[in-house]
């Protein structure tokens, strides 16, 4: 890992973080703990939800309407657990993102809305994790026109003019974080919150289940991100979160 920078990425705490995630879960699965640790510590945390889920299911007997409504209450329900302020709902259709040039509109009104001083999203290079996994096109195309939506749109006044007659004036976000990299740089210590987001996941019992062998393989998970933490500080926890992280400007 790099030296660090100012405003050092793994200890500070955002006054105000938005989390666009691709599907109702994404953000309990890659964040959960850093999203709980930084709620406690005062952070004004609002997640974005691109879509709400309304295909993630093998179950033959419910509609995708029924669906949606399950899970935007399950990602309610597991914002609560972590102390998150708010949940935006921007209920595109599930597993049909692309990060064109409406989506990065959304995105970027969102943006300028909550006026965060710290993004979360995907990191659109990651296409493959392991051997066993390929990432879903949502989660690229999410990551993708978040970036877009950060820079250059949320900072120049000549793009979508039209935001600016809804009083909404350009915003520099500094600080991003991307998780599910695969060149992470940045390591939140998770460990005083690991059940804190497991509890948060157990809300999502529409797609893993709530039982603790549903949600066993999330520890295995977060002790190996710090396995793969390169220059891990003395006290530094078994579980952790990573991120790829840019300061801009």
């Amino acid at each position: 890992m790099s030296e660090p920078r100012y405003p050092d990425p793994a200890i500070t705490v955002p006054e105000r973080l938005l989390m666009i995630q691709a599907h109702p879960d994404d953000a309990e699965f890659s964040s959960g703990g850093t999203i709980a640790k930084w709620a406690a510590a005062g952070s004004e945390i609002i997640y974005c939800s691109i879509t709400s889920g309304d295909k993630g299911t093998r179950d033959p007997n419910i509609t995708g309407e029924e669906l949606m409504a399950l899970r935007e209450q399950e990602q309610l329900d597991a914002a609560a657990v972590l102390g998150v302020k708010d949940v935006i709902f921007l209920r595109y259709h599930d597993a049909t993102l692309v990060p064109d040039l409406r989506l990065r509109l959304d995105l970027t009104r969102v943006i300028r809305q909550v006026r965060p001083t710290a993004l979360m999203c995907f990191d659109p290079s990651t296409r493959f994790m392991g051997d066993g996994y390929i990432n879903h096109p949502d989660h690229l195309a999410a990551g993708e026109a978040s970036l877009a939506a950060v820079f250059p749109s949320c900072r120049d006044r000549r793009t979508f003019p039209e935001l600016l007659v809804e009083g909404l004036e350009p915003i520099d976000v500094p600080n991003i974080y991307m998780f599910g990299s695969a060149s992470a740089d940045c390591w939140i210590d998770t460990t005083d919150y690991i059940e804190t987001k497991i509890e948060a996941l157990r809300k999502h019992a529409s797609q893993i289940g709530g039982t603790d062998a549903d949600l066993s393989f999330v520890r295995e998970w977060n002790r190996e991100n710090t396995r793969n933490h390169p220059n891990k500080p003395e006290g530094f926890g078994e579980y952790s979160e990573s991120y790829k992280y840019m300061h801009i400007g």
